[in-house]
């Protein structure tokens, strides 16, 4: 059997791949391990979801693990993602569970692990859990039982937290704000409103089965119409668990992860918080970002494709502001992991603040072309790593020069290879893209 996590937790399809079985296994494990790590008291777990349907049938499962095991819970509901690792540090809690599928569909569902603090567990506590599972153990009894304390205020307390770290009112602009039908239908809404935003929602109607259909930051057509029709200054795009946020312009253009980490670097780096004015990002993020922040004096520190990975150099560089082309931008200051509300209030703010609309702050950067090619390969590492396929790799980039650059990566996951050119012209990055995945092919 491979790793039970995966990048962000473990996940799979509800009640076929992820089992109440496996739920309440891996939370009674996570309970035991951190009972062992701390001997002084009972763990205290804050267990929150997103609206799909099986969250409910899952979340039981979880309760009834973290218990049998001793735990506490504090169970807080529907709520976004960074809202219960918000309250697991709000709440002094030694744990948080979180069962959300983030933007996958609706069939889906995960389980997300927080440690103290509200910060993603370490691989090696994950392998303890994981290792766990398989240990027989003597079940508590009596007054030792966990017991379960409804917490009706976890939407409100990190509402006020989002207000409260929010550096300018939002009175003027009318926002429509793409909730997915998931975890953000009230929060997000319910921030902007209350610092003087117009606020047109727009997919906040979560019926427990239409979380992410056609909705939310990977579906932006719905929420382009919804500003054009409203004549809206911007749109902000959310997926189901609120981790992520996009943007739309007022001409229904898109705004994506890099232009928006582009236009706080810069709001930072005038408010003097910007730490070493240095940014953190992926290796996927656009050529046009880097550019960019070059041109500006900003710094860039790379990191391996992942939130995870940007997490962990923000933490061991000390540096506040990373994230992913995909809308998950990380904010230390204010959230241990990725804030789709957090983020659109500091873009919001900057709008405020300056005046200036949200095209024209998003051109501080020109997003080069991107194509990417998936190359199904019998051996991904081999098909990456072969000499002919390096070479091809060089010549493209002499071409390129310094107006494109060209990243070819093994799946993670899949047997394939994928080759990612950027260019100058969308014609220049397809060509030079095809060049080397048909050397690939060959492999």
């Amino acid at each position: 059997m491979g790793r039970l996590f995966g990048t962000d937790g473990v996940r799979g399809r509800a009640n076929a791949d992820l089992t109440p079985e496996i739920a309440l296994a891996v939370a009674a494990a996570a309970a035991r391990v951190l009972a062992e790590h701390d001997r002084s008291h009972p763990p205290v777990a804050v267990v929150g979801r997103d609206p799909r349907a099986s969250g409910e049938m899952l979340e039981a499962a979880v309760i009834a693990g973290l218990t049998s095991a001793g735990a506490t819970v504090d169970r807080v509901g529907v709520l976004p993602t960074p809202g219960v690792a918000f309250l697991v540090g709000e709440l002094q809690a030694d744990l948080g569970v979180m069962l959300s599928a983030s933007h996958n569909p609706m069939p889906d569902n995960g389980i997300k692990l927080f440690a103290a603090g509200g910060h993603k567990l370490p691989d090696e506590i994950e392998d303890e859990i994981e290792a766990t599972l398989a240990v027989k153990w003597t079940r508590p009894v009596g007054a030792r039982i966990g017991r379960v304390l409804d917490r009706f205020d976890g939407v409100e307390r990190y509402i006020d937290h989002l207000v409260k770290v929010t550096p300018h009112r939002l009175d003027g602009l009318t926002v429509v704000v793409d909730c997915s039908n998931g975890a953000a239908s009230v929060a997000a809404p319910e921030a902007y409103q209350r610092l003087g935003a117009t606020v047109v929602p727009f997919a906040a109607e979560p019926d427990g089965l239409n979380i992410n259909d056609d909705c939310g930051s990977s579906h932006l057509d719905g929420l382009r119409a919804a500003v054009l029709e409203h004549g809206a200054d911007l749109g902000i795009a959310h997926d189901g668990d609120a981790d992520r946020c996009l943007a739309v312009t007022a001409a229904g253009e898109p705004v994506d992860g890099d232009q928006i980490m582009a236009i706080l670097a810069l709001a930072m780096r005038d408010a003097g918080t910007l730490t070493g004015d240095t940014l953190v990002a992926t290796v996927m993020s656009n050529l046009g970002l880097r550019l960019a922040m070059a041109e500006h004096g900003i710094r860039m520190i790379e990191t391996k494709v992942g939130d995870r990975y940007v997490l962990e150099e923000l933490r061991r560089s000390g540096l506040a502001l990373g994230g992913e082309q995909s809308g998950h931008v990380v904010l230390p200051a204010y959230a241990t992991t990725g804030d789709g509300l957090l983020t659109a209030l500091q873009l919001m703010a900057r709008m405020a603040a300056t005046g200036r609309p949200l095209a024209d702050l998003a051109g501080v950067m020109n997003r080069l072309p991107q194509v990417l090619i998936n190359v199904p390969v019998t051996d991904r590492v081999a098909g990456a790593s072969a000499p002919e396929v390096q070479d091809a790799v060089k010549a493209v980039e002499a071409e390129l020069g310094g107006t494109g650059r060209v990243l070819l990566r093994p799946s993670g996951t899949e047997a394939l290879v994928r080759v990612m050119v950027e260019a100058a012209t969308h014609d220049a990055a397809q060509h030079a893209a095809e060049r080397i995945a048909a050397v690939v092919r060959t492999v």
